[in-house]
């Protein structure tokens, strides 16, 4: 059996893999695919408002708060979020890895030719995003649109659990890789956002999760990127990625009959703890992340002695059936993606490996 450590997109459930293949060519009976529903009938209607329930009821998200099914990525709300929430004001960045680095580089484009001034509180580039930023809620300023935070850096390994204070700012977490994983208050953050391709669904969603009284005063130039609009339209101003919506309702059943969030992050610290430990205890291995209490739950980053022995690690892996688990190539090593719906006896055998790959290899 093989097991899939991609960062995304990733592993899905097989229960809902075996749920959409079943509907696939006849959905509740309507004669057509959910592909081909069309977004204004009343069958892609009961879809988009149980997904909806479903999410709210998962994450305890307020009724104050908006839920948008969106496309273009997780990276195109980089621009997003300032284009609503800044115009006329600061917002402040917090560099902890590459996506952080990438929402503040494409924060400074767009100051270009909007006024606002993206602030950086901080950046860990310098030694490899190996730890996490700290910064004193006493450096915001508290008429600053947002502190904006990546919870966890799919490519460096590393995870914010404990939110930040922020001086009464409104906190932007981009949720990415832990949405669903880690079980946050959603009611510290003023908007959240996330692509869906890790812990929710096939690529194509991006999820955002506004607060009512952030969504913008004015008119954006783009209706297409304006929140206000596109929650107005409730996700159907333009036709909606359908069946990833489809998708990402059938995983929030799946998340719901496991026990919701807080049984599955209960479950991803098992598997992590499993694979960290095995780590830990070896001289051959080692972990990137320079504290433990940082290391990421959805993606633990690990390496050999040398860059040769990790290319060699990569390929008698993926010959036994462990397969993406090669590391970001910025940053090399390994990577085990373990979202939710990874499979704890994947962890398992991996370590079984891992431990018979260093008896061979550890002269």
């Amino acid at each position: 059996m093989g097991y899939n450590f991609a960062a995304g997109p990733s592993v899905l459930p097989a229960e809902v893999l075996k749920k959409a293949q079943e509907e696939l060519l006849d959905y509740a009976h309507s004669g057509m695919s959910v592909m081909e529903l069309t977004h204004r009938g009343p069958e892609f209607s009961d879809i988009l408002s149980r997904a909806k329930a479903s999410l709210r009821d998962l994450m305890q998200i307020p009724e104050n708060y908006k839920i948008l099914f969106l496309q273009g990525g997780a990276s195109t709300q980089f621009t997003m979020v300032p284009l609503n929430l800044a115009q006329g004001k600061k917002a402040y960045y917090v560099e902890s890895g590459s996506f952080g680095k990438k929402a503040f580089t494409e924060a400074q484009k767009l100051a270009k030719v909007i006024d606002f001034e993206p602030i950086s509180l901080g950046s860990t580039e310098q030694s490899g995003f190996d730890h996490l930023v700290s910064f004193a809620s006493s450096q915001i300023d508290p008429e600053a649109a947002y502190v904006h935070v990546t919870l966890n850096n799919t490519i460096e390994g590393t995870a914010i659990y404990d939110l930040p204070e922020t001086n009464g700012v409104p906190l932007v977490g981009d949720m990415s890789s832990d949405i669903l994983a880690v079980n946050y208050d959603v009611t510290r953050f003023g908007l959240i956002y996330a692509g869906a391709q890790k812990n929710i669904g096939p690529a194509g969603v991006t999820l955002v999760i506004v607060r009512e009284d952030l969504l913008p005063q004015v008119e954006i130039f783009s209706s297409m990127m304006d929140y206000r609009i596109l929650a107005e339209n409730d996700s159907l101003y333009n036709t909606p990625p359908t069946f990833g919506i489809y998708m990402a309702g059938l995983v929030f059943d799946w998340v719901k009959s496991l026990g919701g969030v807080p049984a599955l992050e209960e479950n991803n610290r098992k598997k992590a703890r499993l694979l960290y430990d095995e780590i830990d205890q070896s001289s051959f291995y080692q972990s990137p992340v320079k504290f433990e209490e940082e290391r990421s739950i959805c993606n633990v980053t690990f390496r050999t002695n040398s860059p040769e022995m990790d290319k060699k690690f990569i390929a008698e892996a993926d010959q036994l059936g462990f397969k993406n688990i090669k590391g970001h190539r910025s940053v090399g090593g390994m990577r085990a993606s373990i979202y939710n719906a990874f499979p704890y006896e994947g962890v398992n055998e991996l370590v079984k490996f891992m431990k018979e790959f260093e008896e061979k290899n550890d002269l």
